[in-house]
């Protein structure tokens, strides 16, 4: 066997490197989140390594920090290829407007995971990324950052040329899409957008990565799966705490989306998504209702599966898992972009 060859999420789970990671994650979680829904915020920042925007190419990429609003610390940083690739076709390059994940209290933009994942996906994916920097819970809980999503969508639509964005880069095919809270965020700030008239954008697909949905009764997989990687029930407490107003339960529509107070979007042209579930993560059911609830409403939905692929696997590229995953969201694009 050719030591090439991409591992698969099971056999990348018994290497040692997978091992250290997820003592580390699990350490690190334990000391920054609380159980009363705060985190520690000081040792959080001081864990959490930045990237600096690279205007000078970076293997191929080349990433501006642009400010949309200051007072409240909104920014995103644009990924783009450098030279700039000849599109497929004459519609010129496909933008992704993603939200990274950290169950709404951790990471940002210029993390490091996040930094070096949205530079994959630019590269292969042929595609311009930009990649959304929004307020953190508990300081900022719901709804701050769909607010901060739709305000980035806003600015764009009014600032279509704005700094280092490629010329070919084609607006009128973008595409909302996140991992874990992030995949959350995309499709409120997709809901949200279904109510406004853009000129200058248009959104095509969402692209949900192991959305973060909840509900108030367990599903089997938060039941059976205490022990996946990178995401145990303590941790999710946590999370949702921090995220929700005072007095929700997991029933409320930013967390159940799909429950009995969520919004009903049967009559707005919500766009067609692709969901990517892994089948070690304790958030499985969740997605795949999400899903299902999708389709019920007469949307445009397609569900992507991968047995063994735990809680954040595309963070990975050595897993075969990954890759795959990049060719469905890249089918799934060139689906949409050609409608």
């Amino acid at each position: 066997m050719s030591n090439n060859k991409p591992s698969t999420c099971a056999d990348f789970a018994k290497t040692w490197k997978m091992k250290l990671t997820v003592f580390v994650t699990n350490l690190v979680m334990k000391f920054c989140c609380r159980s009363d829904g705060t985190v520690n915020r000081r040792l959080v920042n001081f864990l959490d390594f930045k990237v600096p925007p690279s205007v000078k190419p970076l293997n191929g990429v080349k990433t501006y920090d642009i400010i949309v609003d200051a007072s409240r610390n909104l920014w995103f940083r644009l990924f783009a290829p450098v030279p700039v690739p000849a599109p497929t076709d004459a519609s010129g390059l496909p933008v992704i407007i993603f939200f990274h994940g950290g169950g709404f209290a951790l990471m940002s933009a210029d993390s490091l995971p996040y930094d070096t994942l949205c530079r994959r996906l630019v590269k292969e994916l042929s595609a311009v990324v930009i990649s959304v920097n929004y307020r953190l819970s508990p300081e900022f809980k719901y709804p701050c950052q769909y607010e901060d999503g739709f305000e980035v969508l806003t600015f764009i639509e009014c600032n279509p040329s704005f700094e280092g964005i490629p010329r070919n880069a084609n607006l009128m095919n973008c595409f909302i899409g996140g991992d874990s809270a992030g995949g959350n965020i995309a499709h409120h700030v997709a809901v949200k957008a279904c109510d406004k008239e853009f000129t200058n954008l248009k959104i095509n697909g969402v692209i949900a990565i192991q959305p973060g949905f909840f509900g108030q009764e367990k599903t089997e997989s938060e039941i059976m799966l205490v022990r996946a990687p990178f995401l145990d029930p303590r941790l999710l407490d946590c999370f949702v705490k921090a995220f929700l107003p005072e007095g929700s339960d997991r029933d409320h529509p930013a967390a159940n989306v799909f429950g009995p107070n969520s919004v009903d979007i049967s009559g707005r042209k919500f766009p067609a998504t692709i969901v990517i579930v892994g089948g070690i993560d304790p958030l499985k059911d969740r997605q795949k209702r999400y899903y299902e609830g999708l389709k019920k409403c007469g949307k445009e939905a397609y569900l992507i599966e991968y047995p063994n692929a735990f809680h954040s696997f595309y963070t990975f590229p050595e897993v075969l898992e990954s890759s795959l995953m990049i060719n469905e969201v890249r089918d799934f694009m060139q689906k949409q972009s050609t409608k």
